[in-house]
């Protein structure tokens, strides 16, 4: 039987795939995730198969090869680049007597390590025990039922199952909480909803700059360091655009490559505040020579949450690192599609807080209401709206009133006071500026 170490960080990578080479840039990044969690890398191996092995995921060969490698560096962890089932771990692990964790694990364990609120440590205990559920296992061979003689038989069954039982009743009790925390997210969504805030999600793949942007935009305190999911709880803060309409922005978790479905399904409540947002604001490392594979990987979890239809504007952050001036442009409708900024300097901060102003502006519209004489409330209102331009009594009384506002003040006016949708008479759409380069 094998003892299973509980602690020790030295740690000997595996980066295995089938029908070519690994990837560099994959490789790169799961060094980079095994540093983030703490590990202490000695060494790595590569290894390549046409078809992966069943019982290994790498040939008995490279498990001879690892087996040494773990030796030789006194390695007390063997992390996996790719996800491996739960006998392929106890099988590595009774032969490299040492800990076997695959790549969905190790994301687990930043996760834990990055939680600070309740509600993020709620998620990600209810991610590990659904990762955990599939893995008993591996803690119980000793007591498991080898045999069926009389007087061999253990209690590994009940054991197993009690502890099943268990985690079943865990995961029941998380799932109740956090059900608890959505009603309240939900609620306060709804809230933002009727005061009619525009919510504006910062996304972006993980280390790309999303909480170093967030606090210079809302002059906040969010925990910024150069790792990868160095900040897990998502933050919401209030912004004043420099027109003066206020919006919600709001930082979430970084993405990153084949995110493992155990955190997609318990962070679904924190991604949502991405899929509920009036604008995302993408934000990709200009400096990263990947980028573009990067934004594809961020666009296809959008589409898993069904946000891919929401507005984007694409934030280049970095440009510092190529010694580029921040930048604006504006498509032919005159939205802003993209802006070239540093986070960290706060460079161009001004020019994505004006964009963000247009797209979150809508059109105004401009025409004449007829109010009947009964109708002094709504023309009160109007008044205090300030979207009065000009004023004249009607013939039956009433009043022709000139008014100009926003178009989404203008629906709310008239679905709060049930007016008809088709009171507004010669309307017309004030257009943005056509400017393309800034």
């Amino acid at each position: 039987m094998f003892d299973r170490p509980q602690f020790g960080e030295k740690a000997i990578l595996v980066h295995a795939a089938s029908g070519g080479a690994p990837d560099n840039d994959e490789r790169e990044e799961f060094v980079e995730l095994a540093r983030s969690a703490g590990a202490d890398v000695v060494g790595q191996l590569v290894s390549n198969r046409r078809t992966l092995d069943a019982r290994y995921f790498i040939g008995s060969g490279k498990v001879d090869e690892l087996a040494a490698i773990v030796v030789d560096e006194c390695a007390e962890l063997v992390i996996f680049g790719s996800p491996l089932s739960p006998s392929q771990e106890r099988n590595l692990e009774a032969r490299l007597k040492c800990r076997v964790l695959d790549r969905n694990g190790l994301i687990l364990d930043i996760f834990a390590q990055r939680a600070r609120s309740f509600e993020g440590k709620l998620q990600v205990e209810l991610a590990q025990l659904g990762h955990l559920s599939t893995r008993l296992v591996r803690g119980w061979t000793h007591l498991e039922r080898q045999k069926g003689g009389i007087g061999l038989r253990g209690p590994g069954e009940t054991q197993l199952e009690t502890d099943r039982r268990l985690l079943a009743q865990r995961i029941k009790q998380l799932q109740a909480r956090l059900d608890r925390v959505d009603s309240r997210r939900d609620m306060n969504r709804q809230n933002r909803v009727r005061a009619e805030i525009p919510t504006v999600a910062l996304v972006g793949y993980t280390n790309a700059g999303k909480s170093t942007l967030f606090n210079v935009l809302t002059r906040s305190s969010v925990y910024v360091k150069d790792q990868l999911f160095a900040t897990l709880d998502p933050t919401l803060r209030r912004l004043e655009l420099p027109d003066g309409e206020p919006v919600i922005l709001a930082d979430t978790v970084g993405f990153v490559r084949d995110l493992p479905h155990e955190l997609v399904a318990a962070f679904r409540s924190t991604l949502l505040e991405a899929r509920e947002a009036d604008l995302i604001l993408h934000l990709i490392d200009a400096s990263d020579p990947n980028r573009w594979q990067r934004v594809r990987q961020v666009n296809a979890v959008l589409k898993q949450l069904d946000a891919d239809e929401i507005p984007q504007i694409r934030v280049y952050n970095k440009i510092d690192k190529l010694g580029k001036a921040p930048r604006v442009t504006y498509g032919r409708d005159g939205n802003c599609r993209a802006v070239w900024l540093s986070a960290r300097t706060g460079q161009g901060s001004e020019l994505l807080l004006d964009g963000v102003a247009r797209r979150v502006r809508k059109q105004q519209v401009q025409g004449v209401i007829h109010l009947a004489p009964g109708q002094g409330r709504q023309r009160s209102l109007l008044f205090a709206m300030g979207a009065v331009r000009h004023e004249q009594p009607a013939d039956d009384g009433g009043w022709e009133i000139e008014v100009q506002l926003g178009e989404r003040d203008f629906r709310r006016f008239v679905r709060r006071e049930n007016l008809p949708a088709d009171i507004l008479q010669q309307s017309t759409a004030f257009e943005p500026p056509s400017a393309v380069t800034q």
